[in-house]
């Protein structure tokens, strides 16, 4: 998609040498691509320890198996 920013020259010129990216549109990808992938580690990380799952790795198992039994497919 195409769009019209004002993006501070210093900082794109920084971003083009971090990322050794030749065009500007490629390294400003980059930068929202980094940027939301560290934001939903973030996101992860926060909710660390506020879920408690009561299933051992035993239990997955069974209840796998039961579910392939019953014509359920795998994910």
């Amino acid at each position: 998609m195409r769009t019209t920013l004002d993006i501070d020259p210093d900082l794109l010129e920084k971003l083009l040498q971090e990322t050794g990216e030749r065009s500007r549109g490629k390294a400003v990808d980059r930068a929202i691509d980094a940027y939301l992938k560290r934001a939903a580690i973030e996101k992860l990380l926060a909710a660390r320890g506020t879920f408690n799952v009561k299933r051992t790795h035993a239990a997955w198992e069974a209840a796998e198996m039961k579910a392939m039994k019953h014509g359920h497919p795998r994910r």
